[in-house]
């Protein structure tokens, strides 16, 4: 079925009878030739790409719980390519283009809108490094603009602009970031790899791998074992526990991070806004709410929940970049596991044991990147040659002192 306008009000006038589930719930086969582990935005994203990119067949996705649990339901909705090193810049531009035209590829509305990101500056160091960031941007094909404290105050006239700790200097304005709604882009990238015959196998959990002779011949799970020819774990935050069953010791640690929205408010912020002192961003819904977040809880966890100093934490910084919101109610909070590298960066690579894929390390950055890690993965998957995108991403890169500490933008749990 495709969705259309002329869809829905022909389903209007027969009282909304015809609509179909948007993907089938099949029992898992005795095996496949790709099997993907986690059902979150990378993973369907990856059998998505694999299916209609790569023509690739046989493919499930293996999900512990239900579609749209994990991560991608529970993070602050922003996409952005506002990176600087040459290791990072590419990939997230190449994902902000697969973002501009993602809807009318798997013909469901995620809700993708452009209203623009502004970085706040409040010092000239921070103007001097934004003008570089800026300068790699537009190399690589995005688009920036060094604003003057003018210039940021004609689109947020409502800041701080007079707080003698926090003067703003300026802003790194990037028009071609902004929000997506998270779990459109899960139920979108679900039935888009449905529909080419991809089986998304929800409540089945990866227990155990199946390795011979130094090749990976298949998964046990809570609903049976599953053969398959290759596997591509890409589990977010949970990364280090499934990765440990094969005896692999991942550079990752995970750890929570909180968001938050307020009650209702009529139209108060335009864009996405970030705080270049304390580590704030904020954005507003379609509802309404703001939607905010900040720093890491500081403590390992595996639990999609936060703790109350954190919340505390980001209401003070948040408060002193806007005044009024110490007025405001919170409506709601969550958390979300986050699997944190040690320079800040990813990994898209195979893995020492063959047949064996890993996608995972996407700190901060996950939501943002997902449509450009699911067509990497997927080409590392179908072709066994990282995609030229993400060739940075390597498991490797660390005995070989290749990092890419991006610092400022994939915050690293050394730094908290």
């Amino acid at each position: 079925m495709r969705y259309s306008g002329f869809r829905v009000i022909k389903e209007a006038f027969g009282g909304h009878k015809g609509w179909k589930p948007a993907w089938r719930d099949p029992s898992p086969q005795k095996d496949y030739d790709f099997v993907i582990i986690g059902g979150g935005g990378h993973g369907l994203a990856t059998a998505y790409y694999l299916a209609k990119e790569f023509g690739e067949s046989r493919i499930a996705v293996l999900e512990k719980g239900w579609i749209g649990s994990g991560n991608v339901g529970r993070n602050t909705t922003m996409i952005r390519s506002n990176y600087l090193l040459d290791g990072n810049e590419p990939f997230y531009e190449m994902s902000l283009k697969l973002w501009e035209g993602l809807e009318q590829d798997f013909n469901f509305n995620a809700m993708v809108s452009q209203r623009g990101l502004l970085n706040l500056l409040h010092s000239d160091s921070q103007v001097d490094a934004a003008r570089r960031r800026g300068n790699a941007m537009i190399l690589n094909g995005s688009d920036a603009e060094l604003l003057t404290p003018e210039g940021v105050r004609k689109l947020y006239p409502f800041l701080d602009f007079e707080n003698q700790r926090f003067p703003i200097y300026g802003g790194l304005l990037h028009r071609r970031g902004g929000t997506v709604r998270h779990d459109a882009v899960a139920w979108g990238y679900a039935r888009g790899a449905d529909q080419r015959g991809v089986d998304i196998i929800q409540n089945c959990e990866v227990t155990g791998f199946k390795i011979e002779n130094g090749k990976v011949l298949g998964v046990e799970t809570s609903r049976g074992y599953i053969g398959a020819r290759k596997v591509g774990c890409v589990v977010a935050g949970s990364s280090s526990r499934v990765m440990q069953m094969t005896g692999m010791r991942l550079p990752i640690e995970s750890h929570v991070l909180q968001a938050f929205v307020s009650e209702g408010l009529k139209p108060v912020l335009p864009g996405v806004i970030t705080f270049g002192v304390g580590h704030f961003y904020a954005t507003q819904s379609d509802k309404g709410g703001l939607v905010f977040g900040g720093d890491l809880d500081g403590y390992n966890s595996y639990a999609q929940r936060g703790n109350l100093p954190i919340v505390e934490h980001v209401a003070a910084i948040g408060a002193s970049l806007f005044p009024a919101l110490s007025r405001v109610r919170m409506l709601r909070s969550w958390g979300g596991i986050m699997d944190m590298s040690m320079d800040g960066s990813p990994f898209i690579d195979r893995t020492p044991i063959d047949g064996l894929y890993f996608n995972g390390g996407w700190c901060y950055g996950g939501f943002k990147a997902t449509p450009a890690s699911g067509m990497c993965f997927a080409h590392l998957l179908s072709t066994g040659r990282p995609h030229a995108n993400a060739q940075a991403y390597r498991l490797d890169r660390f005995m070989s002192g290749r990092m890419i500490d991006e610092a400022g933008q994939g915050a690293q749990p050394n730094l908290h």
